[in-house]
């Protein structure tokens, strides 16, 4: 995690040196374990993670808001099961409530105030938005609703399922509706966010979807999932994704990558490279940019991880 910590560090100097607003950051930015026994230990409070306390200050340092994917540890209780197989029936917009366990994976106390969990039985995929001044923006977090769990990955063994859609917000660059990887594959989701009457008063501009996609899914279905989702929605899309193999040599988890943006009309304006090939469970990547066109001015510079984390 320390070693993630200094790349992401890292890439909020170099964004604020180029003139970004946000740096994106992809899905689980904070590590990918090798067991969920690994992961659970690993997962810390919002407020005592090391990872998002360090990012908090390398925020304010450089006066650059940051939206990156981290794991949030939660007893299954705190969160009312809903189906994931089908979230859309069944989540509300972001009550006041659902804020509260939201914000810091917090459960009530004895008091009717809220306590920080200590014991984990399970874990949110979450994302969050760490603000110019190192701040959190309480109502930006979200909990991944559409869980993977396909061949070997079980990612609901470990990880609960999130209990309403965040609202879109408004940022720098516009009104933000946040979404997670396997979230790409529903369209009513994206759609749920960015039409009026939206989960708020305006819908969303702009889709995230932070990632660690795998490498044959990331081949056949990454870029035309993105840009149907672009197109669909009319908005912009900004996909940072994981790349690489996770935990060295030996190690079966390696992540796609070709973090990109997609604009409303359905073009890639921005692009990094991905893993390039893999032959007996090895991976071969590289990074570096691959513009295909240039980005809105608005934009000014987005930047993400392009190198394996090492957990």
């Amino acid at each position: 995690m320390a070693h993630n910590l200094e790349q992401c560090v890292r890439l909020v100097s170099k964004a604020a040196a180029a003139g970004a607003k946000v740096l994106f950051l992809p899905e689980a930015s904070d590590y990918i374990a090798t067991s969920g026994a690994q992961s659970l230990s690993l997962a810390e409070p919002v407020a005592r993670s090391p990872f998002v306390t360090g990012l908090q200050s390398a925020a304010a340092k450089h006066s650059l808001a940051v939206h990156v994917g981290i794991h949030v540890p939660v007893p299954v209780s705190a969160v009312a099961k809903s189906s994931i197989m089908s979230p859309l029936l069944t989540a509300a917009p972001l009550s006041a409530a659902a804020a509260t366990v939201g914000s810091g994976s917090k459960s009530p106390g004895g008091d009717g105030g809220a306590q920080e969990t200590t014991t984990a039985t399970k874990l949110y995929n979450r994302t969050i938005w760490i603000n110019e001044d190192g701040s959190l923006n309480e109502k930006a977090s979200y909990d991944k609703l559409h869980l993977f769990d396909y061949a070997t990955l079980r990612e609901s063994a470990n990880t609960q399922a999130g209990a309403a859609f965040t609202p879109p917000f408004a940022s720098a660059l516009g009104r933000i509706g946040s979404l997670i990887c396997f979230d790409l594959r529903f369209p009513e989701a994206a759609l749920r966010l960015t039409q009026s009457p939206s989960s708020a008063p305006d819908p969303a501009q702009i889709l995230l979807y932070p990632s660690a996609f795998t490498v044959p899914t990331g081949r056949a279905h990454w870029e035309v999932l993105l840009r149907s989702r672009a197109i669909e929605t009319q908005s912009w899309v900004v996909a940072a994704a994981q790349v690489g193999r996770h935990g060295g040599e030996g190690v079966r988890r390696v992540s796609y990558g070709r973090s990109m943006v997609v604009d409303p009309w359905g073009r890639v304006v921005m692009e990094l490279k991905g893993v390039k090939d893999v032959n007996g469970g090895k991976g071969v990547w590289k990074s570096g940019w691959r513009p295909r066109t240039e980005p809105s001015g608005r934009w000014g510079w987005w930047i993400s991880i392009s190198a394996s984390g090492s957990g």
